[in-house]
């Protein structure tokens, strides 16, 4: 009888035993684990919480047994390399992304300016505009991927699907406010596309002086020129977020947006738009 209480009390001990490894082993196996929302730097993933190297977002912690990505939303997915604040508030002007090097040009869509602030670049449906200033201040149009850009904000869209949008849209800021509560149930950040004649618009492109060192805004938007347009017919590429202020948008917006005349002859940053009533077409991808 002592022997039976013997080998069961050993064999307690052994199922105890047995438990707290297979507890522990699986709290091991659990261990939290972070990466940034954007995958700035791919599959890559801390051990500890922080802020991403590349953007600034926050990490976000994942699950090892994490349920794989919907392929229809990996397909739309928005990209970002580098960020505004770093080219703004450090100064950091060099290319962080070839736009020659993106492997999928197929459907691909992008904003961003050129390297050292010497441009702006737009791609629709993979095909890569570059503007830059000319020496008489007029405007030079190049269809290349051989550029490089400090920051750049890109997807890839295969099909969009349209949205009505009221006559009362006209303004930038009027887009934004209708956007963010068109899309309260849509996958964010996005890419969007619009065409629409414009009764008047503005657009600026970055022509920073050669070796300007940058710690500002108001460094980095030295010698940029502004053009004025009216009543032309345009597309226009956008991005929205509302997390994603100081990386890929402005302080103050949730949009950023490059706009080019359909005759390929003008391009640039968005700054101001009137739209012609019931010229406009908004798209956004279709999930």
């Amino acid at each position: 009888m002592k022997k039976i209480i013997s080998y069961l009390g050993l064999f307690t001990f052994s199922m105890i035993i047995i438990s707290q490894n297979s507890f522990a082993n699986s709290i091991q196996n659990d261990t939290a684990k972070y990466r940034c929302p954007m995958k700035c730097e791919g599959e890559k993933t801390y051990d500890q919480p922080g802020k991403c190297s590349v953007c600034g977002m926050s990490l976000q912690k994942i699950s090892p047994a994490a349920v794989p990505e919907n392929p229809a939303l990996k397909k739309n997915k928005v990209k970002i390399a580098g960020a505004m604040m770093k080219v703004m508030r450090q100064g950091e002007l060099y290319g962080t992304i070839d736009l020659d090097t993106i492997s999928n040009k197929e459907h691909l869509y992008g904003v961003g300016p050129v390297e050292f602030l010497k441009g702006e670049l737009m791609i629709i449906d993979g095909k890569s505009y570059q503007s830059t200033v000319g020496t008489d201040g007029s405007i030079l149009m190049e269809e290349t991927f051989k550029a490089k850009a400090p920051f750049f904000v890109f997807a890839n869209i295969e099909k969009w699907k349209e949205l009505f949008l009221p006559d009362s849209v006209q303004t930038i800021q009027q887009l934004e406010s209708f956007l963010d509560q068109s899309t309260k149930n849509h996958s964010r950040p996005f890419a969007f596309r619009m065409t629409a004649k414009i009764e008047k618009a503005e657009l600026h492109i970055v022509n920073l002086p050669t070796r300007t060192l940058v710690h500002s805004p108001e460094d980095a938007h030295q010698n940029q020129l502004t053009f004025k347009l009216k009543k032309q017919n345009t597309e226009m590429i956008g991005f929205f977020s509302t997390s994603h202020q100081g990386v890929f948008t402005h302080h103050d917006t949730f949009v950023h947006i490059h706009l080019i005349t359909t005759d390929r002859r003008k391009m640039g940053h968005l700054e101001n738009m009137l739209i012609k009533k019931g010229t406009a077409k908004l798209y956004i991808p279709a999930e």
